[in-house]
């Protein structure tokens, strides 16, 4: 016996619902891919230095998780005022990158003047536009609180007190090798201890392990922070002063090869990662005479500029230095 025709009716309204809704959620679906997406650049703000100069901050967000991409200066990676070249980078890393350098605000620059900076990458052209506009004022507490050392909107005079770390790379015995020859390099940091580290110790997790494994009840209510949701709007991040090398700018192609491997310096928000932005990430120990040895090597031939960021989770500081490459 077939069903009357208003149920048959029914049964497609029904059907041509469930359709929209499952297109609409894949729609709303947020996508994430390890390669063959653009770099969009970022206007971070601006600062004023002791001195009275300003400067345009600068950071990128690279929509891909694993692809680092390079750009030489020129139409491609350039600047709208003063040349295309005002310090950029021409090696991008994964993900978002904040505060990755600064611009000096040219001569009479007004708050109706822009500063445009254009980066084409994957046959995709997008723009920042730097501004003196008033609500852009970076200071020390703006950049912690954006690089996830603090939650949006809170302070305290401890992070308020804190100063950057210092980072100098001593003299270096060459800066001219070969394609895979190595090169030692050693970074001397300095730092205030501030801002204390947020981790527990190894000490109190095994002591919560050990409480746990005794309590059925308190167990139950342990959660895996790696297994959590986020409970802030902004990015977390892990506190404790850390080094990381990386390439700034290089030849197309190349690739610069650490020993021991770097804590990543972008937002890498996976378990497990070697990042401060990792659940549970914790920095590892510095050496009480602040200096940190790194073996590189080099893939292709070409100039390469290496930084060297220490970063104490709130604030960083950088230095830069150039090696040859020859085959």
């Amino acid at each position: 016996m077939s069903r009357p025709a208003t149920l048959r009716i029914a049964d497609w309204g029904l059907r041509i619902a469930l359709a929209l809704a499952s297109a609409t959620a894949l729609t709303a679906q947020t996508f994430t891919y390890t390669r063959g997406q653009n770099v969009a650049p970022a206007y971070e703000g601006w600062e004023e230095a002791s001195d009275g100069s300003k400067y345009f901050l600068f950071g990128y967000m690279n929509r891909n998780w694993e692809e680092e991409i390079d750009v030489p200066v020129g139409p491609d990676n350039g600047f709208s005022v003063g040349g295309v070249d005002q310090g950029q980078p021409t090696h991008f890393l994964p993900r978002r990158n904040r505060f990755i350098f600064r611009v000096k605000v040219p001569a009479g620059f007004s708050v109706k003047d822009e500063l445009i900076w254009t980066l084409t990458t994957h046959g995709k052209t997008e723009k920042a536009f730097a501004t003196l506009r008033p609500d852009y004022v970076v200071d020390d507490v703006v950049r912690a609180s954006e690089t996830g050392a603090l939650g949006a909107g809170t302070s305290s005079p401890e992070v308020r007190g804190n100063k950057p770390p210092t980072v100098h790379i001593e003299e270096l015995t060459k800066r001219s090798l070969k394609v895979s020859e190595p090169l030692t390099l050693v970074a001397d940091v300095k730092d205030d201890g501030i801002p204390k580290r947020r981790l527990p110790s190894a000490a109190s997790i095994a002591r919560a392990q050990a409480a746990a494994a005794t309590d059925p009840a308190l167990a139950a209510t342990l959660r895996n922070p790696s297994m959590s949701p986020p409970t802030r709007i902004t990015v977390g991040k892990n506190l404790g002063l850390h080094v990381s090398w990386f390439v700034y700018r290089g030849p197309v192609g190349g690739k610069a090869t650490f020993d021991p491997p770097q804590v990543k310096a972008w937002e890498d928000t996976r378990a497990g990662a070697n990042s401060p932005w990792a659940p549970q990430w914790s920095a590892p120990p510095i050496p009480a005479d602040g200096k940190l040895p790194v073996n590189v090597t080099f893939s292709e031939p070409g100039t390469y500029v290496l930084r060297c960021r220490a970063d104490d989770g709130a604030l960083v500081a950088d230095e830069e230095v150039t090696i040859l490459v020859t085959k």
